[in-house]
């Protein structure tokens, strides 16, 4: 099975005007072959758009996915707010089918003070009102809830795993956020296998072919994430990580959530591929 490395967003060294369809040229030109499409403060309403961008990745053999805004909180307590989430998420899902993005990352939501168990319910509710929408809406596009970085937000990797089997979907699993969320945690070959050993748990053995990988160095606290550093100034086990990737032959994409975008993801794909099975 194959694992692409993505870049997340546009290479920094895409040509100006810039934008997805350019963004996907360039990686491509650099040797990548994945990209992650950014649409973290909204997400475009350009059915046109999408198909262009859906007949340039076909063509050049490029493996998207798509994170959704951040606006987003499926556990919110006014009504308006809620709604408002659960259309962001279907806009993302319906775009990225145009597109033919492979899965949609989504920060789900936050607990507000409220019990793990009751906050998940609440997710569990809004997912069901997402999900009727699959057929018509997003057939061929996985919703993907992320590992989260913050003890206060909706996301421990046993809360997307339990949701995803729920609903036939797989979740986003953010390395970078879990080693943050435990304040330095999840960050040895055995933590790297526990992680996997628990999605096959969750989700059969022959998910661990198509996965939604997240990983970049990161500044964390006591109370978890601060902000995305680059593979070489963390203290990301990179390599390791790399090695239980390849042992384990998971196949998907690996997004680089690196500040230096292709240049780390670059990197991380070099050295995957020097290394034997």
């Amino acid at each position: 099975m194959v694992l692409h490395f993505a870049v997340a967003g546009s290479p920094l060294s895409t040509p100006s005007p810039g934008g997805t369809v350019e963004g996907i040229k360039q990686a491509h030109k650099l040797g990548i072959t994945a990209m992650e499409i950014e649409w973290v403060q909204r997400v475009p309403n350009a059915p046109k758009r999408m198909e262009e961008i859906r007949e340039v990745s076909e063509e050049l053999g490029m493996y998207l996915t798509v994170h959704a805004p951040y606006f987003v909180n499926l556990n919110a307590k006014e009504p308006e707010k809620l709604v408002a989430s659960k259309k962001r998420i279907l806009r993302a899902l319906e775009m990225a089918e145009l597109a033919g993005a492979h899965s949609v990352c989504v920060h789900p939501a936050f607990y507000l003070g409220m019990e793990p168990e009751k906050a998940f319910k609440n997710v569990q509710k809004a997912t069901a009102d997402i999900m009727k929408n699959r057929d018509k809406l997003f057939p061929n596009v996985n919703l993907a809830y992320e590992t989260m970085g913050k003890g206060t937000q909706f996301g421990t990797l046993e809360e997307v795993l339990k949701i995803s089997k729920e609903f036939g979907i797989y979740p986003c699993v953010d390395i970078a956020h879990m080693h943050a969320r435990t304040n330095g945690g999840f960050n040895s070959t055995k933590e790297f296998n526990e992680i996997f050993d628990m999605y096959e748990k969750y989700l059969g053995k022959k998910s661990l072919q198509q996965m939604h990988l997240h990983y970049s160095g990161i500044e964390y606290s006591e109370k978890g994430e601060r902000k995305h550093l680059s593979l070489k100034k963390s203290d990301a086990k990179w390599k390791e990580f790399l090695k239980i990737l390849k042992k384990r032959n998971i196949g998907g994409s690996l997004v680089c959530e690196s500040p230096l975008m292709e240049v780390d993801t670059l990197l991380l794909q070099k050295e995957f591929n020097k290394m034997k099975n």
